[in-house]
């Protein structure tokens, strides 16, 4: 039961004298960032046959991905980060007075901002027109699970639900099923954030019309570029309104600008309006190769061996954690909400166990580089610390 490490410690760039609990927030660096960099050097020093070596890593890369979520490649391609793929959603839906999207309120921003920024901006605008004209950006319902659910805020209007499958604030996890049909109930698209899941988790994207996730959380890579993902045979007649030279099918490097019909490519790479992240994407080839070395499921079983444990051992002390207990509800992170949370991290930062900060809480991320034994350091350190700014006091 996960008593030794599931990954081997030397396949990472090494932290001496540190347990580090931060997957939810940023990684470990593999060994193979290193080569993963000197490749794309190479490539990119090539010249024109560097270009067509950086365009195999790409499709290379969108198998790996494929083959992961269980979808075709084609439907893979990359955004420069998960807002950005949701932006270029929003931008490219025709959206009509009275429309809404629904998210719940405790909803990462990458995937609330792009719709509330657009509505409020558009209601600013109203204003100032002296309330004359309509309103084309949707209505943002929000829905909290304690005084309402998303069944009481989706209607006959509703056009759009966006959810994360594990929830970046508390580690809980979504029954998936349940939001594929309320959403198919009205007909609504449902946009997944798979970031808090992807790299430990199974996933089957094809559940989502459309589906992201950031790369450099538990699939071990960078920022730079984002899995988007564009289920074509739910929504096969979706194209984004906007576009580059990488995103457009030109056919040709001028073409005749002023009569020819743009339009955007057939598949998932529409998402990159001009060249992706080819360094970043390099960098995810080779975490992705390292991940697959284990299943998804092998990886799930081992973290979450250590959530369960942590979750005993804090019950155990009188500390209540947000994250809940049963192994289906939550995913890789357990979460305490408490008083001096900020100094809490601090001070276990300056003790060697790094984890991670926010919203008043603590958060302790594991990935398969973690073994029992930092669970114990976690018990070492934590429950005095929560003590001293809590006394015997659990906050939720």
């Amino acid at each position: 039961m996960a008593s030794k490490p599931l990954f081997p410690l030397s396949s990472f760039n090494p932290a001496p004298g540190i347990t580090h609990l931060c997957a939810a927030g940023e990684s470990l660096p593999l060994q193979a960032h290193n080569a993963a960099f000197t490749k794309y050097i190479s490539h990119k020093a090539s010249g024109h046959k560097g270009r067509v070596q950086q365009a195999q890593y790409i499709e290379d890369t969108r198998a790996l991905i494929a083959e992961a979520w269980r979808v075709r490649p084609k439907e893979v391609g990359f955004a420069p980060s998960v807002a950005d793929g949701v932006s270029m959603l929003v931008e490219s839906l025709d959206w009509t007075e009275g429309d809404n999207v629904c998210v719940h309120a405790d909803e990462f921003p990458s995937i609330v901002a792009p719709f509330a920024l657009r509505r409020q901006q558009q209601e600013i605008q109203l204003k100032k027109n002296g309330g004359d004209g309509e309103i084309t950006s949707p209505e943002v319902r929000y829905y909290t699970n304690n005084n309402s659910s998303l069944k009481d805020v989706v209607n006959s209007k509703t056009r759009l639900i966006a959810v994360s499958y594990v929830s970046y604030l508390d580690g809980s996890r979504i029954d998936l099923q349940s939001y594929r049909a309320l959403a198919d109930s009205v007909g609504a698209i449902l946009v997944i954030d798979y970031t808090q899941a992807a790299g430990y988790m199974p996933i089957n994207a094809s559940i989502a019309d459309f589906a992201f996730s950031a790369c450099y959380k538990w699939l071990l890579g960078t920022t730079g570029a984002a899995i988007a993902y564009w289920n074509q045979g739910r929504r096969p007649d979706w194209r984004p309104v906007t576009g580059g030279w990488h995103s457009l099918g030109l056919g040709s490097v001028r073409p005749a600008w002023e009569t020819s019909r743009l339009e955007a490519r057939g598949d998932a790479l529409c998402f990159s309006r001009g060249n992706p992240a080819h360094l970043a994407v390099y960098v995810l080839r080779e975490c992705l190769e390292f991940l697959g070395r284990w299943g998804a499921r092998e990886i799930q079983d081992h973290v979450q061996g250590l959530t369960a444990a942590l979750l005993g051992r804090l019950r155990a002390e009188g500390i209540v954690s947000a994250t809940p207990v049963e192994r289906e509800r939550h995913g890789a992170s357990v979460v305490v909400y408490c008083e001096g949370a900020s100094d809490i991290v601090d001070e276990m930062a300056r003790k060697g166990v790094y984890v991670w900060n926010g919203q008043g809480r603590v958060r302790i991320s594991f990935h398969g580089y973690n073994c029992l034994g930092d669970v114990d350091r976690i018990m070492e350190v934590f429950p005095a610390l929560w003590r001293k700014f809590n006394g015997n006091k659990a906050k939720l």
